[in-house]
């Protein structure tokens, strides 16, 4: 395989993904976070457009949608329409196994933006992460694979301060 170029407009966008992705890991406001995220995937759009992967464009699209959605409800009807739009484009989009990596990232991302809040919601877009870190490795995305890397290591930090900073559950003794 021959590495890709890094000064590339596509590399320069998955750059610009990096930038976007790590602002949105590091809020604790949900709502920034969406805005943030809703960027990065824009960009990744752009990125992986250029890079020539329909399969991760058709996910990005969908997410970009799902984050400007996910602003105004936390519907599980809109999740559910998410989802199925994603499997939908997985189907028609299919290049084998290594194709789904984006699409159920994607489908795991809408389940925790539109269904849960605060430090539930980051752990499972921390097991998303991981997918687009496997996904990015096989398709030589330089931009990609160093954002998602580092988006695991910031989600796992925010993480950490939201469960340090939740309130303890009392404890019950006796019965």
């Amino acid at each position: 395989m021959l590495l890709p170029d890094p000064l590339s407009p596509a590399q320069g966008l998955g750059y610009l993904a990096f930038v976007f992705g790590v602002g949105c890991f590091l809020q604790r406001d949900d709502r920034r976070f969406k805005v943030f995220m809703a960027l990065e995937c824009l960009a990744y759009v752009l990125h992986f457009a250029l890079l020539g992967q329909a399969t991760a464009v058709a996910s990005a699209l969908v997410s970009l949608a799902r984050s400007v959605v996910a602003l105004r409800t936390q519907s599980p009807w809109a999740a559910a329409g998410f989802v199925g739009l994603n499997i939908a484009l997985g189907a028609w989009l299919f290049q084998g196994w290594a194709s789904l990596l984006p699409l159920a990232a994607s489908c795991i991302g809408t389940v925790a933006l539109f269904l849960l809040q605060g430090l539930r919601m980051r752990l499972l877009m921390l097991l998303g992460t991981l997918l687009w870190v496997a996904n990015n490795l096989i398709v030589g995305s330089i931009g990609g694979t160093a954002l998602e890397l580092v988006v695991a290591t910031v989600n796992a930090f925010t993480i950490w301060r939201l469960w340090r900073a939740a309130p303890a559950t009392p404890t019950r003794v006796g019965g």
